[in-house]
C-alpha cells in the first residue's frame, strides 16, 4: 500500500524549522553519548509511534553505522534479549517511559531514572532526554502528516 502524505512536512513548509532541528540534533549528538545508543533510542520511539519513515531511516542509518540485525530484530523485545548492555537498556527505558507519557501517572518513575542516572552523567542524560523528545517530534510531525516511508530503497 502507498501511503499518500497529506502535505508535504512542515518542516520543508516552514525552512527555518530545519536549522533549529539541525541545532536539536548536534546538540543531543554532542554529548558524549554513544551514536548507536541514540540510533537505539530514536528507533524504538519510532516503533512506539508508529512512525514509518523514521523507523525505516532509523534502522539503515544504525544498519549502516555497524548495527547489527540481531539486535535491531531484537529492538522491540529487548528486554528479554542477551544483546543489549546495561547502560543501553538504561536509556532504552528511558525513552519508553517518556514517550509513553500518558500511560501512567508517574510517566518517568524514579528507578527508571536512577537507573539511567547510573549509567550517564547529567550531560548525556539531557542528551538521551532531548534525542527522545526531538524523535518524538519528528514522530508527530511524520504521523499526523502522513508522512511516507521512503519507496526506493536498494
Amino acid at each position: 500500500m502507498i501511503i499518500e502524505p497529506r502535505m508535504q512536512n512542515p518542516a520543508a513548509v516552514l525552512p527555518d524549522a530545519v536549522q533549529a532541528i539541525n541545532l536539536l540534533y548536534k546538540a543531543a549528538h554532542s554529548a558524549g553519548v554513544p551514536g548507536s545508543t541514540l540510533e537505539l533510542v530514536h528507533l524504538r520511539a519510532s516503533q512506539i509511534n508508529g512512525c514509518a519513515p523514521c523507523v525505516d531511516s532509523g534502522a539503515r542509518t544504525a544498519r549502516e553505522a555497524g548495527e547489527t540485525e540481531e539486535r535491531l530484530f531484537a529492538l522491540p523485545a529487548w528486554r528479554e534479549t542477551p544483546y543489549f548492555t546495561e547502560a543501553e537498556r538504561a536509556a532504552l527505558a528511558l525513552a519508553e517511559s517518556a514517550t509513553r507519557l500518558a500511560d501512567r501517572g508517574d510517566a518517568v518513575p524514579d528507578d527508571i531514572w536512577a537507573e539511567a542516572a547510573r549509567h550517564f552523567g547529567e550531560k548525556e542524560l539531557a542528551a538521551i532526554v532531548l534525542w527522545v523528545a526531538t524523535t518524538n517530534f519528528f514522530n508527530r510531525l511524520n504521523v499526523t502528516t502522513r508522512q511516507p516511508a521512503p519507496q526506493n530503497w536498494g
